[in-house]
Order: structure tokens, then sequence, then C-alpha cells
């Protein structure tokens, strides 16, 4: 398709677009008495409307049953992470019981090391992408002085060449085989957060378990956001946030994936606790710990079910649409912010540098942008104008065209303010 940077030509896509009307399930903030432009799903999602009912849901059960409502709720608490089961499994490529809901994300990457982390012998050292998300690189450089090792030794980084923005496959499949035995995990942020790029988990996950490794990801910004298969990609455990792109509140909680493989592995470490038991005797209060089979089975404690309502909420909202018609309006949009950025480069002085991945496969939800020539001053404007962006130093604003809520008129009023800014400073 040849683009048009006009409303015109916008408004035509978004008559056309088949998911054009979900915008009208979310709250946007506003500026100005204006509804905001929103980029900024990659950090929080919007509130969906129907998020209320949910928690409304359990208050009211609350109110009126008390601790009778971990049975007789509508939707009965103690076992209301299994109703993700299924919504949560197709938007991650998994079976439903490779799936489950708990804690927050550093928090699961942390237990899921306790499994997965075995390092032995010469076998100890970690792979991980460089610059990974801070978070990360605290939970490596704890989880290997737990385990007696230092960081400059056990935690391998894969960089960037030199003039270059993003990490090559190739120097990926390279680092495994030159770490080779002496490698126990592998565990790489499944996008960057920074540049957007998107890595081929498949691909990845075959070599570091060749290798001799386990294989985790951290799909912060992936869930809800790219086409996952973790199940047939043999992918070994993972963990995601589910306030980005899945849209259930700001800290909430998180979802795991451990592969069927490892769910009747007796030898395999955990930490246990009750809610993680036998759920057909968990309440017979027995001294030993006889673990569900499955990702239920990493659940250590009662769950927080006012934090799970909205959670639930928005994967029932993923079951409608579909994670295919998704990534297809998200591939379309993104498309078209990339067109409207190079327009508006034509017609100023500044110069944009797009630093995520102009592949298709290699990219997703978000474009990256260097604002050569422009500084802090530029992104100030752009939010008291009702354009709501995300800031990385030195000069990048990150730009997320979710595609539940964001139209393409956006992406034209967006060039528009933006040239203002540029043109008006």
């Amino acid at each position: 398709m040849t683009f048009q940077n006009t409303r015109e030509f916008a408004r035509e896509l978004d008559s056309k677009d088949t998911l054009n009307h979900y915008q009208e399930q979310f709250i946007f903030p506003k500026v100005n008495d204006k509804r905001v432009i929103y980029f900024t799903g990659n950090s929080l999602g919007l509130q969906p409307k129907r998020t209320k009912a949910y928690i409304d849901e359990v208050m009211n059960d609350w109110a009126e049953l008390a601790v009778e409502g971990h049975f007789y709720a509508e939707k009965p608490w103690w076992d209301y992470q299994e109703r993700f089961s299924e919504p949560l499994s197709k938007i991650v490529g998994a079976l439903p019981s490779e799936v489950t809901v708990m804690n927050t994300l550093t928090v699961n990457l942390h237990l899921l090391m306790v499994s997965f982390y075995q390092p032995k012998g010469k076998r100890y050292k970690i792979i991980c992408e460089e610059k990974a998300f801070p978070s990360d690189q605290y939970m490596f450089q704890s989880q290997v002085h737990f385990h007696g090792y230092k960081p400059e030794d056990a935690i391998v980084e894969i960089k960037r060449r030199e003039g270059e923005h993003n990490i090559r496959l190739e120097d990926v499949l390279a680092k495994i085989e030159e770490v080779g035995d002496e490698l126990a995990l592998v565990l790489i942020g499944g996008v960057n957060y920074y540049t957007g790029q998107v890595f081929d988990i498949k691909t990845i996950t075959a070599a570091g378990q060749k290798a001799g490794a386990k294989v985790g990801w951290d799909l912060a910004h992936a869930a809800g956001n790219i086409k996952l298969e973790l199940h047939d990609w043999n992918v070994d455990f993972a963990a995601w946030c589910s306030y980005k792109y899945m849209n259930s509140g700001p800290g909430n909680a998180s979802g795991c994936f451990v592969h069927e493989k490892h769910h009747h592995n007796s030898e395999l470490p955990r930490f246990a606790g009750w809610w993680g038991h036998n759920k057909e005797r968990r309440f017979k209060m027995e001294p030993n710990f006889d673990p569900v089979h499955g990702a239920d089975g990493w659940q250590i404690s009662n769950l927080p079910v006012l934090s799970l309502a909205p959670y639930l909420a928005s994967v029932e909202m993923f079951a409608e649409v579909g994670m295919d018609a998704l990534i297809k309006k998200r591939d379309h949009i993104t498309s078209y912010l990339e067109f409207i950025l190079h327009e508006i480069d034509k017609e100023v002085e500044s110069t944009f540098e797009i630093i995520t991945p102009t592949n298709p496969e290699e990219r997703a939800s978000q474009l990256s942008v260097f604002l050569h020539g422009e500084g802090r001053a530029l992104f100030d404007y752009l939010m008291k104008n009702g354009v709501i962006t995300d800031w990385r130093e030195p000069n990048v604003i990150r730009l997320a065209p979710v595609p539940l809520y964001c139209s393409y008129e956006d992406m034209y009023d967006f060039g528009q303010i933006l040239k203002k800014g540029i043109l008006g400073k």
C-alpha cells in the first residue's frame, strides 16, 4: 500500500480497521480537554472500561460472602487463577497446563531461576543481552552471587557491534557456541525494551539447548505484542508482566510459562508454598509438599484476587480479538507511523533516526527514535500537547502504537504536533 500523510487517508484506514471500535472500550486521559494520543502502552497500558466491573464483582463478593467467597463467589477465589489457563495459553502459544499467574515479573524470574539455573562444575555461566532491562541485570548479579560466583566471570553479555543499535542473531549464536560447555542458562528479553528489537526466540532456544543449557525468556515487552509459540519452540521457562500490552493495571500480576517436559520432574528444585500443593488436598494441611502437575505447581502463596480481576478482564478481551488480528493491525499501523516520521523528517531541519529494526520480523509495536538536533524540550512539548510518549537518555523517544486503542488518525495528528514542536522552537 502507498501511504499518504493526510487526515483523509488516515481516516480511510480507520474506516477499514476491524479493531477500530475497541478504542471506545478504553479510558483515555485528557490534556487540554482533548483525548490524548497514547504511545506508552509499552510501559503501562490504558484501562479497559470493563475492568471496573471485574473488580467490583470481587469487592461485592467480599462484602456479601466474606471468607465464603473462596468457595461460593461467582468466580470462587481458591481457583481464580485457573480461569487464565485457556486465554493466556493462546496469547503465548502454550498448553493450558503450562501457564499460570502469580507474583510480579522479577520475583517470578527469580523463582524460575531456582529451578532452571543450576550451576555445577564448569557449567555456571549465564548469557544475556547487553543493556538488558536493569531489573534483569540486578537479578543476574544477585543470583550468581548467591551461588558463589562473581558477576564478571559468570555473566556473559552479547554486545552490539560498533556503530549498530541492534544485536545480530549470528552474534547470539556465535556467543552460545563460544561459551559452550560452560553455559548453564540463556535468559534474554524477547523484545528489547530500549530499541524494540524482537529476538528470534525459536532459533536461540534451540541453540542454547544444543549447548546443554536451559533457555528462558523475559517476555515483558513480548506478551500480548508478538506471536509466541512457547510450547512448540521448546522454551524451558518464561515470565512476563501484564500491565504493558495486556492492560491489567500498574504493577499488576505476572504470568509464567513452564514447559510440560518439566512438570513431572521430581528432581527439579523449586521454592514451594501451599498454593502450589495438590489442589484436592490443599486444605488438609499436610506436612509434605505434593506439587500440582503443571505451571500451577510453581505457585507459592494465596493469590491476590483483587489484582487478578483486571488481568482477567484483559485476557478475556484478548480472547475476543485474537493475536492474529492484533498482529495484522500492529504491523500496518507501525508501518504507517514509520512513514509519518519519514515524511515529517523531510519538512524539518532535525533528523530522526529510527533505531528499531526495519524488518517487520524483528520489530513489533514500538519504534524507538533518536531525535538528532533535538532535546528534552521537544519531549516536553509533545507531552503538553497531548502526546503521551516516553523519553530515554540521551535523546530517544519510544513510540508504541498499540493496535487495540491507537488509530491511524492518531498517527497523522502526532506527525502534525511533532512538526509544530520542531518548527516553533
